[in-house]
C-alpha cells in the first residue's frame, strides 16, 4: 500500500522516456523534490527511487523547519544510455510538463543528472522550479547550501562522538568529489582536519594534492581507519557487507538514501558507529534554494537555518540516547511528531 498522496508515470510525448513523479505529502506545503535523470536496469528502479527518495524528502523538510513536503522527479533512461542534447531537451520538457499538470502542489530542482541550465528547459513548461542559474532569475548551484549544512552537521556529530564540535585533527574520510563533496573537503581541509579523499574520477586527485589529502579509492576511503566517513557520492554505501569492513566511528555526509534498507542502521549501531540520518545532513541545498526563491528570506535567515542543522542533529543524538533507539529511528520520530504538530497547526 503506497503512503504517497499522487504517483505519476507517464511515456514523455516528445522524448518517449519513463517520466516519473511522486508526490509524498503535502501536509505542510508544496512538495519538493529534484529531479533526477538517471539510467536503471528496468524503469521500475526508477519508479523505487522516487519512491524512496521523496518519502525521505518529506522528512527532510520536517526537520529542516520547512513549510513544505516532498516529492521527486525521475527521467529514467535505458541502461548505458547517454542521451544526445535534443532528447535531453525533449525529456525534461516533458517532466516540466508532468510537473505543471500539479497544479503547484510540487516543485522540482536539480538532482543527480541535472543541473542550474536544465531547470531553465524544465522552466519553459512550468513555474513550479527552483535552483535556476541567478543570470535567469533563480537561486543557482544548490551545492555550497548543501557543503555548508553537511559541515554544521559534521560538527554536531564530533560534538556527539568526541565531546568537541571541532573537527581541526580529526581525520575524515570523504568519498566523492562533485560539486558538494569537494567543497565539503575543502571547508574541513581549512578547519584544520586530516582528510582522505576518494572518487571514481582519477583528475579529481589534483583536490587531494591542493588539500595535502590522502588519495584512494571509493573502496579503499570506505574502509580507512578514521574518525568519520562522509559519503558524498550516490547511494547505497552502507550495506551489512560495508558496514561489516568499517573502521570508521561516526558516518554522516551528504550522499541520499546511504542505506540499502532500515535495518543497516541497526548493524551500525550496534557496532557503536553513530550515523547521522543523510536527510538532515544534506538539508543544507533544499533549505538555501527555497529560502531565497520561495520562501524570499535575508541571507542571515538561511545562514541561521544551516546552522539549526547541528542543532537537529544533537536533539535526534539527544532522544537517540535518552530512549535507547537508533538516530535513524529519533529522527523518523521527530519528523513525524513535527508534521503532525504543524499539520494541525496550519
Amino acid at each position: 500500500m503506497f503512503s504517497h498522496e499522487r504517483i505519476i508515470i507517464r511515456r514523455g510525448p516528445e522524448s518517449e522516456l519513463p517520466i516519473i513523479v511522486a508526490v509524498h505529502s503535502t501536509a505542510l506545503g508544496t512538495a519538493l523534490g529534484g529531479c533526477r535523470l538517471k539510467a536503471y536496469p528496468q524503469w521500475q528502479d526508477g519508479l523505487a527511487d522516487a519512491l524512496r527518495l521523496s518519502a525521505a524528502m518529506t522528512d527532510k523538510c520536517a526537520l529542516a523547519g520547512l513549510p513544505n513536503g516532498g516529492g521527486k522527479t525521475v527521467i529514467a533512461l535505458p541502461t548505458g544510455a547517454t542521451p544526445d542534447p535534443g532528447l535531453r531537451v525533449a525529456a525534461l520538457h516533458d517532466a516540466g510538463s508532468v510537473i505543471e499538470e500539479l497544479g503547484g502542489h510540487y516543485a522540482t530542482g536539480p538532482d543527480v543528472g541535472t543541473g542550474p541550465d536544465d531547470m531553465v528547459t524544465i522552466g519553459h513548461r512550468t513555474n513550479h522550479v527552483f535552483c535556476r542559474p541567478a543570470g535567469a532569475g533563480g537561486s543557482g548551484d544548490s551545492s555550497p547550501g548543501t557543503a555548508a549544512g553537511t559541515v554544521a552537521a559534521l560538527r554536531a556529530v564530533c560534538r556527539a562522538r568526541f565531546g568537541s564540535a571541532d573537527p581541526a585533527g580529526r581525520s575524515f574520510a570523504v568519498v566523492g568529489l562533485g560539486r558538494v563533496g569537494g567543497r565539503v573537503a575543502r571547508l574541513l581541509a581549512e578547519s584544520g582536519a586530516k582528510l582522505v579523499v576518494a572518487d571514481v574520477d582519477p583528475a579529481k586527485r589534483s583536490l587531494a594534492d591542493e588539500l595535502g589529502a590522502t588519495w584512494a579509492t571509493p573502496e579503499e576511503a570506505q574502509t580507512a581507519a578514521v574518525d568519520v566517513l562522509v559519503p558524498a557520492a550516490l547511494g547505497g554505501l552502507l550495506t551489512p557487507t560495508s558496514v561489516a569492513a568499517l573502521r570508521c566511528a561516526a558516518v554522516a555526509g551528504p550522499a541520499n538514501n546511504q542505506l540499502d534498507t532500515p535495518a543497516t542502521a541497526d548493524l551500525l549501531h550496534d557496532r557503536g558507529i553513530l550515523w547521522a540520518p543523510d536527510y538532515v545532513v544534506s538539508a543544507g541545498g533544499v533549505i538555501s534554494a527555497t529560502a531565497v526563491e520561495l520562501h524570499h528570506e535575508s541571507p542571515q535567515q538561511v545562514t541561521a537555518r544551516l546552522d539549526a542543522i547541528a542543532d537537529t542533529l544533537t536533539e535526534v543524538f539527544a532522544s537517540a540516547q535518552r530512549d535507547g533507539i537508533t538516530p535513524s529511528a529519533a529522527a523518523t520520530a521527530e519528523a513525524r511528531r513535527r508534521l503532525v504538530s504543524r499539520g494541525q497547526a496550519g
